[in-house]
């Protein structure tokens, strides 16, 4: 009888106890426009493989949630929005998918760039959240393109689509079509 008692005691209780905020009702992600057909083989020479390296990204931009920027200079967070990796993560697997299907060229994540580093795109993510002002989410990224050791190469990118309403689904809809305009735009910089 005790135990049953003890059982039924923390059963009760445990309605009670919680271990953190409550979970977004989904997460969101970037889903590539252009994608490499599965069972695809690239071959590439010594120099001609792209390298990129995950952006990096300011403080604001340096977690999971979606930043509403008001007038220029109040930051605060879409209620709800939740990535399901940081922006630089997913805008860096977005640019490598985008640039391979784009460009046809072999395209190595840092980890492997030991096998032949060739040519290395990094660079910083500026901005990738929604300016309140204006309506929009916009995505601006400072790219840096290394061609060999004596040849480097800058660019700004930015991409902004218009925003109904700052809720969850409507942002990451806009976020992902902004970031994939820049992505279009640096894999026509690269070149195939």
């Amino acid at each position: 009888m005790r135990n049953k008692l003890a059982a039924l005691g923390l059963f009760v209780l445990s309605g009670c106890i919680s271990f953190g905020s409550e979970p977004p009702p989904y997460l969101l992600t970037l889903t590539s426009a252009a994608t490499v057909p599965a069972a695809t083989s690239r071959t590439a020479a010594a120099g001609e493989a792209i390298t990129v390296v995950t952006p990096t990204v300011p403080q604001a931009l340096a977690t999971a949630r979606v930043p509403v920027v008001s007038n220029g200079t109040a930051i605060a967070y879409v209620k709800d929005a939740q990535w399901v990796d940081t922006p630089n993560a997913l805008f860096g697997r977005l640019l490598s998918e985008t640039i391979a299907a784009r460009t046809g060229r072999v395209v190595l994540d840092p980890r492997q760039f030991s096998f032949d580093p060739g040519i290395r795109l990094t660079g910083q993510l500026q901005s990738f959240g929604v300016d309140s002002d204006s309506m929009e989410a916009i995505v601006l990224y400072d790219a840096a393109l290394a061609r060999g050791a004596d040849r480097v190469e800058t660019r700004r990118f930015e991409a902004r689509v218009p925003v109904a309403v700052v809720e969850t689904a409507a942002v990451g809809t806009a976020l992902n079509q902004a970031a994939n305009q820049v992505a279009t735009d640096v894999a026509a910089w690269i070149g195939g």
